[in-house]
C-alpha cells in the first residue's frame, strides 16, 4: 500500500516515464539522423524528472482563468470527453503544495529514511570521484597543445577529459603526446573540443542530479547509459565530419583504452565512454549520418507540442468553472443559537450555506457538499464518503458562506464545483482521494429468499436530487428516499447499492451490497438506535428490534462485518479561511 503523501511522487514518475517513453519512440523513428538530435531527446528526458507538470497545469489554470466566461459550461459533458478528462487528470494531476501529514505516518518515515540513504550513497560516491578528478588536477602542468582552451598533463593514469563546467580544463594523461601520431592525437583533440562546444560536463552534471535524487527508479539509470551512448557518438560525427580519416581516429582511440583508465565521473567528458565496440564499428563504417527532412521536422515540433500543451490543456480544463465574482466567510461559533445549515438559501447565482463545518460525514458538510453530492456540478442523492486528516476545528468550527456570481450559474455548479475553487481558495485546501481496506459491513442475503418487495414501475415518480420539483400528473406520487427519525428507512425504487449507502450514514461503518441482487425494491425497516447507529439520535425502543435483527427478519437481508476497499477524501492541507 502506497503512503498518501508519496502520491505526488508516483504521478511525478508516471509523467516522466511516458516523456521517457515518447523521446524513446522518437530516438527509435531518427536513428538513421545524426546522434545530437537523438542525444537532446534523452537530455530533455532527463530534465523533465526535475520539472513537474504541474507547473504547467497550473499555468494553465491561470490561463484559463483568465480567458474563461464567467459562465462558461462543465468541461467534457459527453461520455467520451469525460474518460479521456479523467485519465489526463489522473495523470497530470492539479497543482498543489506538497501535502502536509496529518500525523506520524510509520510506512512514510521508513520510505524517506531509505530515500536518504540511498541518496547519501550516491552523492558520496560522485564526491569521491570528483576529489579524485581535483587532485590529478592540482598535480598537472601547462601543456602548450591548443590555443583555445586550457591543457594540462597530469600523472593520473587516467584517459584525456575535460573538467570543469565554468571554465572547463583539458586533462591530459604524462606523455600520451608521445604515445599518439600526430594525426591521432589530432583527432582525439578534436572529439575533447566537442565536448566542451556542445557543454555535455553540464547535462551529465544534471543528469548526475538526477540519479541522486530518483537513485531508486531504474528508469533513470538507463536514461543515463543512453545520454551516454548518444554523447559520444555525437562527437564521433563531428571529428569525422571535420575530415578526420576513420581509421585513424579508431586507432587513437582504441590506443588511449589500451594505456590510460576511464574517466571515472559522467561530467568528465573523455573519449573511451559509451560501448566501445559499437562505437568503433560505426566509425569505420563512416555512415553518413542523414539530415532531418520537412517531415520529420514537422514530427519532432509536433512532439514537442503535445509535451508542453497536453497539461497546459488539463489546467484549462481544471479551471473552466466559473468562480464567484464576491464571497464572504464569517465564523458561527460565538453567533447565538447557531444550528448547522441556519440561514440556508441558494437562488442561481446567489448562494447562503448557513453555519456549516468543513468536515461531517453527511451530506450537509461543506467538503462532503462541494467533493461529492456536487462534485460534476450536478445533484446525487446517495453517496457519502469519509474523512480524514485535518486538525480538530474542520469537525468542530462551523462557518457561513455568503457569495454570489455573475451570470446566474445553476445552484448545483455553486455548491460544487464553484465552492471546491472557493475552498481551495479561501482555505488553501487540498485533498485527495484514497481507497484503503477498512472495516466494513457487507449487505449479503440471509438464510433463504429476501423479504424484499419489488418495485413496480408506476408505482412511484423518482425524486430529483435537487429542489424545485416538477408538479406531478393527477395521481402521481413522488418515491421516498429518507431515514425517519423513527428511527428507520424509506428507500422505494432503490437499488441494494442505493440502499447500502444509505445505511453508511448512520451506521458506525460503510455498507457494502455484496447481495447479488439486482433490480430496485420498496425497502421499508424499522429499527431501535443503539451504539451501532451513532447517525441516528439515541432513541432505545422496546417495542423494535436493533438494526440487524430488522434487517434480517424484515428484508431477508444480513449485515456482516468484513474488510473492504473504502474510498475516502483525506485532508492534505487546511488552513482557517483567508480575510474576506
Amino acid at each position: 500500500m502506497i503512503p498518501d503523501q508519496l502520491h505526488p511522487l508516483v504521478s511525478h514518475l508516471v509523467q516522466s516515464t511516458l516523456f521517457a517513453s515518447m523521446a524513446g519512440l522518437l530516438a527509435l523513428i531518427l536513428r538513421r539522423n545524426r546522434a545530437q538530435i537523438r542525444y537532446c531527446l534523452w537530455l530533455a528526458a532527463s530534465i523533465k524528472f526535475c520539472i513537474p507538470f504541474s507547473l504547467l497545469v497550473a499555468a494553465g489554470n491561470h490561463l484559463a482563468w483568465r480567458t474563461t466566461p464567467k459562465a462558461a459550461p462543465l468541461v467534457a459533458s459527453h461520455p467520451v470527453a469525460e474518460i479521456a478528462q479523467s485519465v489526463l487528470i489522473s495523470v497530470f494531476p492539479t497543482a498543489a503544495p506538497a501535502p502536509t501529514p496529518s500525523g506520524p505516518d510509520t510506512l512514510w518515515a521508513v520510505c524517506c529514511a531509505i530515500w536518504a540513504i540511498g541518496f547519501a550513497i550516491v552523492a558520496f560516491s560522485w564526491w569521491r570521484r570528483w576529489r579524485q578528478m581535483r587532485g590529478a588536477l592540482r598535480a598537472a602542468k601547462p601543456l602548450s597543445v591548443l590555443d583555445e582552451i586550457q591543457v594540462v598533463s597530469s600523472p593520473a593514469f587516467i584517459e584525456p577529459g575535460v573538467f570543469g563546467i565554468r571554465r572547463p580544463v583539458l586533462l591530459m594523461p604524462d606523455g600520451v603526446v608521445d604515445q599518439l601520431t600526430a594525426p591521432q592525437l589530432e583527432a582525439i583533440l578534436a572529439h575533447e573540443l566537442c565536448h566542451i562546444r556542445r557543454s555535455d560536463n553540464l547535462a551529465a552534471a544534471i543528469h548526475m542530479v538526477v540519479e541522486a535524487l530518483f537513485w531508486f527508479y531504474p528508469v533513470v539509470w538507463w536514461l543515463g547509459a543512453r545520454l551516454m551512448q548518444e554523447r559520444e557518438r555525437a562527437c564521433d560525427e563531428e571529428v569525422l565530419h571535420l575530415g578526420n580519416a576513420p581509421e585513424v581516429y579508431a586507432e587513437g582511440i582504441l590506443r588511449i583504452c589500451e594505456l590510460y583508465l576511464k574517466s571515472p565521473l559522467p561530467c568528465v567528458a573523455g573519449v573511451t565512454g559509451a560501448n566501445l565496440k559499437k562505437r568503433v564499428e560505426q566509425i569505420m563504417s563512416n555512415r553518413i549520418a542523414h539530415a532531418l527532412n520537412g517531415r520529420k521536422k514537422l514530427l519532432l515540433a509536433g512532439a514537442g507540442v503535445v509535451a508542453v500543451s497536453v497539461p497546459i490543456l488539463v489546467g484549462t480544463m481544471n479551471a473552466s468553472t466559473p468562480r464567484f465574482d464576491v464571497a464572504s466567510i464569517k465564523l458561527c461559533n460565538d453567533v447565538p443559537g447557531n444550528k448547522w445549515g441556519a440561514g440556508a438559501a441558494y437562488s442561481p447565482g446567489r448562494m447562503n450555506t448557513g453555519c456549516l463545518p468543513l468536515a461531517a460525514e453527511d451530506s450537509t458538510g461543506l467538503i462532503q457538499r462541494a467533493y461529492v453530492r456536487f462534485a460534476d456540478g450536478r445533484a446525487h442523492k446517495f453517496g457519502l464518503l469519509h474523512i480524514t486528516g485535518g486538525p480538530e476545528w474542520v469537525h468542530s468550527d462551523l462557518y457561513s458562506i455568503e457569495a454570489t456570481a455573475a451570470g446566474k450559474p445553476a445552484i448545483e455548479l455553486m455548491q460544487g464545483p464553484m465552492l471546491q475553487a472557493l475552498l481551495e481558495e479561501r482555505f488553501a485546501l487540498r485533498i485527495h482521494r484514497g481507497v484503503r481496506p477498512s472495516p466494513v459491513y457487507a449487505l449479503t442475503l440471509a438464510d433463504g429468499a429476501s423479504r424484499l418487495k419489488p418495485f413496480v414501475q408506476g408505482d412511484c415518480v423518482p425524486t430529483p436530487a435537487m429542489p424545485p420539483l416538477p408538479e406531478l400528473q393527477p395521481g402521481q406520487r413522488y418515491c421516498r428516499s429518507i431515514i425517519t427519525r423513527g428511527p428507520g428507512v424509506d428507500a422505494e425504487g432503490a437499488s441494494l447499492g442505493e440502499f447500502a449507502q444509505l445505511l453508511s450514514v448512520f451506521l458506525d461503518r460503510p455498507v457494502i451490497d455484496k447481495s447479488g441482487l439486482t433490480g430496485r425494491f420498496n425497502i421499508h425497516l424499522e429499527f431501535s438506535a443503539d451504539d451501532a447507529t451513532p447517525g441516528m439520535p439515541p432513541a432505545p425502543d422496546p417495542n423494535r428490534p436493533p438494526i440487524f435483527t430488522a434487517i434480517h427478519d424484515q428484508l431477508g437481508l444480513r449485515l456482516q462485518a468484513a474488510t473492504g476497499p473504502v474510498e475516502s477524501i483525506v485532508i492534505d492541507h487546511v488552513e482557517r479561511p483567508s480575510a474576506n
